[in-house]
C-alpha cells in the first residue's frame, strides 16, 4: 500500500498570481485551500476564507477569568477567611488588589496564549509538518508563492487537483505525501534523556550556587548595606559650605509638636493625665494596651505575656506596689524614652493613646488590689 497524499501543491511566481488562484479554487470544493509565502499578502486569508483565529477569544476569556479569580481570592482572605483593618480602610479595599489582579490576568493571558498557540492551533508535540518534505520548500522561502489542497485525511484524484491548479496558473506542481510514521521511542531512549535532563538540573542548580557563593554580587548589581552613601558630618556638594546635610534653622520645631524635654522619670513625675477617668477613655487604652503592652506584659499586666523564654528578658509585673506608686508622669516617660529591654513607643502611640493606657493600667493595678468599697 503506497503512502497516503497529503496535498498537491501548486507554485505560482508572484503574490497576484497566488491571490488570482485561490479565488478561482475557493469556491469549486476541490479540498482545503493553504498558502505558503515568502512574506504576508495582503487579502489572502479573505481569499482563502479563512477563520478569524480564536486565540484573541480564548485570551480574553482566560484573561477575565484571572482578574475574577485574584479579586476574589483577595476579598475572600482579607474581607472574610482573615480580616484585618490596614490604615482605616475597608476589608474589602478592591483598590489595594488592583496590583496582583493585574499580575494575575497577565499570568492566565500568557499562559492561554502561548498553551493555546502551541497545542490547540499549532498542533504541538508533533515535531514534523508533510509540507517539510516537499522540494518545492526553498523556492517558498525566497520568492516563490506556493497554493497548496489538502487531501484532509480522506482519499482524493491527485492527478485532477494537479490540473486545477494548472489551470488557475500554476508554473509547476508537486504531490506530497505523509511522512511514515515514526517509531516508538525506546526505554534505553526515554532513560537517557530522563537522565540528562536531572543531570543538567542538578549541574545547573550547582553552578548557580556556587557562582553565587563566589561572586555574590556582580556589576553592575550591589547590595543596598554597600551602595555609596554619605555619611553623617561629612562633607558634601550640594549644600552651601560642602555639608553633607541642611542645617536645622535655629531655634525651630515642628509644627504641632513640641520635643520631650524630660530626660529622667523623676523630671517626668512632674506630668499630669490630662484625660479625665471615662468609659471611653478606658477603651481607648484597653485597645492599644492590648496592641503594644499586653504582648510582654501579659493581658492583666502581671508581666505573664505570650512570648516564649526565647525572648530572654522577664517583664515587670506592673500590678506590683513598686509600680502602683509611679506617678503617671514616670510611666509617662517608660512609654515615651522606653525602659531596660522595653522599646520606645514615642512613634507607635500619640499623646492621648499614651495617657489613655495609663488610665487602663492604673485600672488594672487597682483591679489587682480590690477593696470591699469598689464593688458596685
Amino acid at each position: 500500500m503506497g503512502e497516503r497524499v497529503f496535498a498537491v501543491l501548486g507554485v505560482f511566481a508572484g503574490p497576484d498570481a497566488l491571490l488570482d488562484a485561490a479565488s478561482k479554487l475557493e469556491g469549486r470544493g476541490v479540498g482545503k485551500l493553504e498558502a505558503y509565502t515568502p512574506y504576508p499578502v495582503h487579502g489572502l486569508g479573505e481569499a482563502l476564507a479563512l477563520r478569524r483565529s480564536p486565540l484573541a477569544g480564548m485570551v480574553m476569556v482566560m484573561g477575565t477569568l484571572g482578574t475574577a479569580a485574584a479579586f476574589l481570592f483577595q476579598w475572600w482572605m482579607n474581607a472574610y477567611d482573615y480580616p484585618i483593618v490596614v490604615g482605616g480602610k475597608p476589608l474589602a479595599s478592591w483598590q489595594a488588589f488592583v496590583p496582583i489582579m493585574f499580575e494575575v490576568t497577565v499570568l492566565f493571558s500568557a499562559f492561554t496564549a502561548w498553551l493555546g498557540a502551541v497545542f490547540l492551533l499549532c498542533r504541538l508535540p508533533g515535531l514534523w509538518h508533510p509540507m517539510l518534505s516537499s522540494s518545492s520548500m526553498p523556492k517558498l522561502t525566497r520568492d516563490r508563492f506556493a497554493l497548496s489542497i489538502e487531501s484532509q485525511g480522506r482519499d482524493f484524484d491527485a492527478e485532477a487537483t494537479r490540473e486545477a491548479l494548472r489551470d488557475a496558473g500554476a508554473l509547476e506542481t508537486e504531490v506530497v505525501r505523509f511522512p511514515p510514521a515514526p517509531k516508538p521511542a525506546s526505554l534505553t531512549l526515554l532513560l537517557g534523556l530522563a537522565g540528562a535532563g536531572a543531570l543538567a538540573c542538578v549541574v545547573a542548580g550547582l553552578a548557580t550556587y556556587w557562582t553565587i557563593k563566589v561572586f555574590p554580587t556582580l556589576p553592575p548589581m550591589s547590595r543596598m548595606l554597600q551602595q555609596p552613601r554619605l555619611g553623617a558630618q561629612r562633607s558634601s556638594s550640594v549644600f552651601a559650605g560642602s555639608a553633607g546635610f541642611a542645617p536645622v534653622a535655629e531655634g525651630t520645631v515642628a509644627r504641632g509638636r513640641l520635643p520631650y524635654p524630660f530626660k529622667t522619670p523623676e523630671e517626668a513625675a512632674v506630668l499630669g493625665n490630662p484625660l479625665p477617668r471615662t468609659k471611653a477613655v478606658l477603651a481607648e487604652g484597653k485597645r492599644r494596651f492590648d496592641t503594644v503592652c499586653r504582648v510582654c506584659h501579659g493581658p492583666l499586666a502581671d508581666g505573664k505575656g505570650t512570648l516564649t523564654k526565647a525572648y530572654g528578658a522577664s517583664p515587670a509585673d506592673l500590678r506590683t506596689r513598686r509600680y502602683q506608686a509611679f506617678p503617671d508622669g514616670s510611666v509617662y516617660h517608660a512609654i515615651m524614652s522606653g525602659k531596660n529591654a522595653m522599646p520606645s513607643f514615642a512613634k507607635a502611640l500619640t499623646e492621648d493613646e499614651r495617657w489613655s493606657i495609663i488610665h487602663y493600667l492604673r485600672a488594672l493595678q487597682r483591679a489587682a488590689d480590690a477593696k470591699d468599697s469598689d464593688l458596685p
